[in-house]
Protein backbone atom coordinates (compact mmCIF):
# COMPACT_ATOMS: atom_id res chain seq x y z
CA UNK A 1 0.00 0.00 0.00
CA UNK A 2 1.47 3.20 -0.73
CA UNK A 3 1.11 6.35 0.55
CA UNK A 4 -1.84 7.60 -1.24
CA UNK A 5 -4.09 4.85 -0.21
CA UNK A 6 -3.66 4.89 3.17
CA UNK A 7 -4.06 8.70 3.73
CA UNK A 8 -6.66 9.33 1.27
CA UNK A 9 -9.90 9.54 3.98
CA UNK A 10 -10.60 12.87 4.16
CA UNK A 11 -10.45 14.12 7.63
CA UNK A 12 -13.89 16.20 7.43
CA UNK A 13 -16.79 14.84 8.32
CA UNK A 14 -19.73 14.86 6.69
CA UNK A 15 -22.13 18.04 7.08
CA UNK A 16 -25.39 18.28 8.72
CA UNK A 17 -28.22 20.44 8.89
CA UNK A 18 -30.29 22.40 5.92
CA UNK A 19 -29.06 25.17 3.90
CA UNK A 20 -29.82 28.93 4.09
CA UNK A 21 -31.74 28.38 0.60
CA UNK A 22 -33.51 25.03 1.73
CA UNK A 23 -34.69 26.96 4.89
CA UNK A 24 -35.77 30.31 2.60
CA UNK A 25 -38.11 27.37 0.64
CA UNK A 26 -39.30 26.05 3.54
CA UNK A 27 -40.46 29.66 4.93
CA UNK A 28 -41.69 30.40 1.13
CA UNK A 29 -43.88 27.36 0.88
CA UNK A 30 -45.07 27.99 4.51
CA UNK A 31 -46.20 31.79 4.45
CA UNK A 32 -47.73 30.88 1.09
CA UNK A 33 -49.85 28.09 2.55
CA UNK A 34 -51.02 30.36 5.52
CA UNK A 35 -52.09 33.29 3.33
CA UNK A 36 -54.78 30.84 1.00
CA UNK A 37 -56.12 29.72 4.49
CA UNK A 38 -56.57 33.33 5.96
CA UNK A 39 -58.12 34.17 2.45
CA UNK A 40 -59.80 31.27 2.78
CA UNK A 41 -61.09 31.42 6.46
CA UNK A 42 -61.93 34.81 6.01
CA UNK A 43 -64.00 34.07 3.06
CA UNK A 44 -65.72 36.75 0.49
CA UNK A 45 -68.62 38.68 1.55
CA UNK A 46 -70.15 38.39 -1.70
CA UNK A 47 -70.42 34.98 -1.35
CA UNK A 48 -71.30 35.00 2.05
CA UNK A 49 -73.94 37.06 1.60
CA UNK A 50 -75.66 34.96 -0.99
CA UNK A 51 -75.29 32.21 0.86
CA UNK A 52 -77.28 33.16 3.69
CA UNK A 53 -80.01 34.65 1.74
CA UNK A 54 -80.38 30.92 -0.01
CA UNK A 55 -80.30 29.98 3.44
CA UNK A 56 -82.44 32.38 4.78
CA UNK A 57 -85.38 31.88 1.57
CA UNK A 58 -85.07 28.26 2.66
CA UNK A 59 -86.15 28.87 6.39
CA UNK A 60 -88.87 30.88 5.14
CA UNK A 61 -90.49 28.41 2.35
CA UNK A 62 -90.27 25.90 6.00
CA UNK A 63 -91.50 27.97 8.01
CA UNK A 64 -93.90 28.92 5.79
CA UNK A 65 -94.98 25.28 5.30
CA UNK A 66 -94.63 24.15 8.91
CA UNK A 67 -97.30 26.88 9.89
CA UNK A 68 -99.73 25.32 7.46
CA UNK A 69 -98.50 21.11 8.79
CA UNK A 70 -98.98 22.43 12.09
CA UNK A 71 -101.86 24.86 12.22
CA UNK A 72 -100.10 27.21 14.05
CA UNK A 73 -99.29 30.55 13.55
CA UNK A 74 -95.55 31.90 12.57
CA UNK A 75 -93.61 34.86 12.87
CA UNK A 76 -89.73 36.04 11.34
CA UNK A 77 -87.91 38.80 12.85
CA UNK A 78 -84.36 40.51 11.90
CA UNK A 79 -82.91 42.76 14.08
CA UNK A 80 -79.28 43.74 12.31
CA UNK A 81 -77.07 40.82 12.72
CA UNK A 82 -79.36 37.97 12.85
CA UNK A 83 -83.04 36.46 12.12
CA UNK A 84 -85.23 34.54 14.38
CA UNK A 85 -88.94 32.67 14.34
CA UNK A 86 -91.27 32.83 16.73
CA UNK A 87 -94.40 30.92 17.24
CA UNK A 88 -97.82 32.45 18.94
CA UNK A 89 -98.38 31.11 22.00
CA UNK A 90 -101.40 32.67 22.89
CA UNK A 91 -103.42 36.09 21.33
CA UNK A 92 -100.68 38.54 20.97
CA UNK A 93 -97.54 36.10 23.24
CA UNK A 94 -94.63 34.82 21.37
CA UNK A 95 -92.22 32.49 22.20
CA UNK A 96 -88.96 31.77 19.59
CA UNK A 97 -88.71 28.62 18.63
CA UNK A 98 -86.41 26.46 19.66
CA UNK A 99 -87.84 23.00 18.82
CA UNK A 100 -86.69 23.25 15.01
CA UNK A 101 -83.28 23.14 13.91
CA UNK A 102 -84.11 24.68 10.21
CA UNK A 103 -85.87 27.72 12.75
CA UNK A 104 -83.22 28.06 15.61
CA UNK A 105 -82.01 31.61 15.48
CA UNK A 106 -79.49 32.52 13.17
CA UNK A 107 -76.49 34.74 13.44
CA UNK A 108 -74.98 36.43 9.98
CA UNK A 109 -71.09 36.60 9.81
CA UNK A 110 -69.76 39.33 10.15
CA UNK A 111 -70.39 42.29 8.07
CA UNK A 112 -73.56 41.11 6.69
CA UNK A 113 -77.05 42.39 8.32
CA UNK A 114 -80.67 41.49 7.81
CA UNK A 115 -83.57 43.68 8.01
CA UNK A 116 -86.96 43.59 7.21
CA UNK A 117 -88.18 46.39 4.26
CA UNK A 118 -91.44 45.42 3.43
CA UNK A 119 -94.85 44.01 4.33
CA UNK A 120 -97.69 43.92 2.24
CA UNK A 121 -96.57 46.43 0.12
CA UNK A 122 -95.09 48.96 2.48
CA UNK A 123 -92.21 49.46 4.14
CA UNK A 124 -91.59 48.16 7.90
CA UNK A 125 -89.22 49.01 10.61
CA UNK A 126 -86.80 46.86 11.62
CA UNK A 127 -87.38 44.51 13.88
CA UNK A 128 -90.77 44.02 13.16
CA UNK A 129 -92.14 40.85 13.00
CA UNK A 130 -93.66 39.34 9.86
CA UNK A 131 -96.62 36.82 10.21
CA UNK A 132 -96.53 33.18 8.44
CA UNK A 133 -100.46 32.43 9.25
CA UNK A 134 -101.54 29.15 9.23
CA UNK A 135 -104.15 29.20 6.12
CA UNK A 136 -101.08 30.17 4.15
CA UNK A 137 -102.13 33.07 3.00
CA UNK A 138 -100.03 35.29 3.99
CA UNK A 139 -99.42 38.88 2.86
CA UNK A 140 -95.73 39.63 0.37
CA UNK A 141 -92.82 40.75 2.28
CA UNK A 142 -89.24 41.37 1.73
CA UNK A 143 -86.29 41.23 3.72
CA UNK A 144 -82.43 42.94 2.77
CA UNK A 145 -79.50 41.08 3.40
CA UNK A 146 -76.32 43.98 3.35
CA UNK A 147 -72.56 43.31 3.60
CA UNK A 148 -71.88 41.88 -0.12
CA UNK A 149 -70.94 43.97 -2.97
CA UNK A 150 -74.76 44.41 -3.57
CA UNK A 151 -77.82 43.37 -1.19
CA UNK A 152 -79.85 41.20 -1.93
CA UNK A 153 -83.47 41.24 -1.60
CA UNK A 154 -85.05 38.02 0.03
CA UNK A 155 -88.87 38.23 -1.27
CA UNK A 156 -92.18 35.91 -0.71
CA UNK A 157 -95.16 36.40 -2.52
CA UNK A 158 -98.52 35.44 -1.27
CA UNK A 159 -98.40 31.88 -2.67
CA UNK A 160 -95.03 31.59 0.24
CA UNK A 161 -92.45 31.48 -2.98
CA UNK A 162 -89.54 32.68 -2.06
CA UNK A 163 -87.36 34.02 -4.12
CA UNK A 164 -84.02 36.17 -4.27
CA UNK A 165 -82.80 39.10 -6.33
CA UNK A 166 -80.17 42.20 -6.51
CA UNK A 167 -81.68 45.34 -4.46
CA UNK A 168 -82.54 47.89 -7.23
Amino acid sequence: MGPLTRGARSSRAPARGFTLVEILVAVTVIAIASTLAVVAWQGDPRVDAAREARRFAGALEYAAARAQWRRETLAVAADGNAWRFLRETAPARWSVVADDDVLDAHALPPPLTIAPSSYAGQPVAPGVRIPLYASGRNEPFAFVVTGGARPLVVAADPLNRVSIAPAP
